[in-house]
């Protein structure tokens, strides 16, 4: 009796073993998937055919009334000056218009009493460029004092962004040829595809200061420059 019960454990235990072992799946080893991935640059240049100024006239008087008044004669000339030299009236608009008093000292440091100083500033859009340096001779000569922040654009960029989009294309194109032929490798499809704009905007910042003997022996001196738009893309490509 005792023996058939051991033969009986025995067999339980092998069976138990047997549940517990590691189970064999029969699963077929995934294909690796092969990349190339290039990044290509493009870029096309403009000449800039508009621009953003800030003109502005600065007054500075003993009351705040008198102050704000001689800045606002002063800046309707400037602005007649302006019309007169062909800038729409929809390109005209004022971004800052400030009063405040200013505290004044003698040599020795001992206040002398305040004044007031007076800031119209108007941000104008120049779509002929031609005629810049006059455009701010004239303004200059009506009373304009502070002039700054000269922007240069080009007011449709759809042609130059489609153009360096293409080179940039093409020269990541290039690349991935040649990686592939010096490693010995065949190109397949594209998987993926990435691309980056940049327009940077050069930009000339100067002063300028009211009076009509600069106007009347020369003319201001404007350098547009160029805008260089520029793409980069990033390619993959699987290999064959």
């Amino acid at each position: 009796m005792r023996t058939k019960f051991l033969v009986f454990a025995v067999l339980a235990f092998t069976l138990i073993l047997s549940a517990c072992g590691p189970a064999t799946i029969n699963q077929a080893a995934q294909p690796v998937n092969r990349t190339l991935n290039v990044n290509g640059l493009g870029a096309s240049y403009l000449t800039p055919d508009i621009a953003y100024i800030y003109i502005g006239v600065h007054s500075e008087g003993k009351t705040a009334s008198e102050t704000v008044e001689a800045n606002k004669t002063q800046t309707n000339a400037v602005l007649d000056a302006l019309k007169k030299a062909g800038v729409d009236e929809k390109d005209l608009r004022t971004t800052n218009f400030s009063i405040y008093p200013s505290q004044q000292y003698a040599p020795d440091g001992t206040a002398t009493g305040s004044i007031y100083m007076v800031d119209n500033t108007v941000y104008v859009t120049v779509r002929n460029l031609d005629g810049l340096g006059s455009l701010l001779d004239d303004t200059i000569s009506a009373g304009a004092n502070s002039i700054n922040s000269i922007q240069f654009d080009v007011a449709d960029k759809t042609a130059a962004v489609k153009e360096a989009r293409a080179k940039a294309v093409e020269d990541a194109k290039v690349q991935a040829q040649e990686l592939a032929d010096a490693a010995g490798i065949t190109l397949g499809e594209i998987q993926n595809i990435s691309f980056y704009d940049n327009s940077p905007y050069p930009v000339a910042e100067g002063k300028g200061g009211g009076g009509g003997a600069m106007a009347a022996n020369s003319t201001v001196s404007i350098q547009p420059g160029q805008l260089t738009i520029s793409v980069s893309v990033s390619i993959t490509y699987t290999i064959k």
